[in-house]
């Protein structure tokens, strides 16, 4: 979906450079001195307007986050956000998700997200999705053995070619959640949702993937 372009964006951004990181790469190996203290580090892809990354770094202070989208209009709104908080346990990033293991060391991030991806429902467009086998072996280049991969969507063809594309990668699943919003009140509780799931969820189901990177995960070279 295209966005309207926002001129206040990117100087915002560049306002509050304490929240919105410039030249990531030059962070790779130190991300750790973007926070105020140390602690565990969870990235999500695709961060849009930030609610589910605000509300994560709201209900964990004792994990520090990363979020990354590729728009600079949706992700002032998450800076925007941040700002507002006063968060000191999450930092912005407007770069292409898809470099993330050039902008991360192996194991300096604990988990990732990935919330309500493009499907990219086309066949020829296969590659492009971030559960394919390439996004698959980045993610593992990066994270440590037995880290989380925990993913969202409304979208049941993602959900189910994201299933065989995660189980042929040789990953264990931890949940496999058909319906998360007709779920136990404990789990709706526990979940965070984003700005496109409020909107969505009560339309059709919203499933959900954890799944564990472990030894024997197959590597693409």
């Amino acid at each position: 979906m295209r966005v309207r372009k926002k001129k206040w964006a990117v100087p915002y951004m560049e306002e509050h450079s304490e929240y919105a990181v410039n030249e990531p790469e030059n962070y790779r190996g130190k991300w750790s001195s973007r926070f105020k203290k140390s602690a565990p580090i969870h990235v999500e892809i695709g961060s849009g307007k930030g609610q589910f990354i605000v509300g994560m770094a709201k209900k964990h202070p004792e994990i520090n986050y990363i979020g990354i989208d590729i728009q600079d209009s949706v992700l002032a709104m998450a800076v925007k956000k941040a700002v507002d908080e006063g968060l000191d346990n999450l930092q912005l990033v407007l770069t292409d998700g898809a470099d993330v293991d050039t902008l991360f060391d192996k194991g300096e991030i604990q988990k990732l997200y990935l919330n309500f991806s493009d499907p990219w429902p086309k066949s020829r467009h296969e590659k492009r999705r971030l559960t394919y086998k390439t996004f698959l072996n980045s993610y593992q280049n990066i994270l440590p053995n037995n880290a989380e991969l925990e993913f969202k969507t409304d979208n049941r063809g993602l959900f189910e070619y994201s299933l065989v594309s995660l189980n042929n990668f040789g990953m264990d699943f931890e949940l496999v959640n058909l319906d998360l919003h007709h779920s136990s009140e404990e789990v709706i509780a526990d979940n965070v949702p984003t700005e496109y799931e409020e909107k969505f969820k009560e339309k059709g189901p919203i499933y959900k993937i954890v799944a564990r990177f472990n030894e024997t995960s197959r590597k693409e070279n």
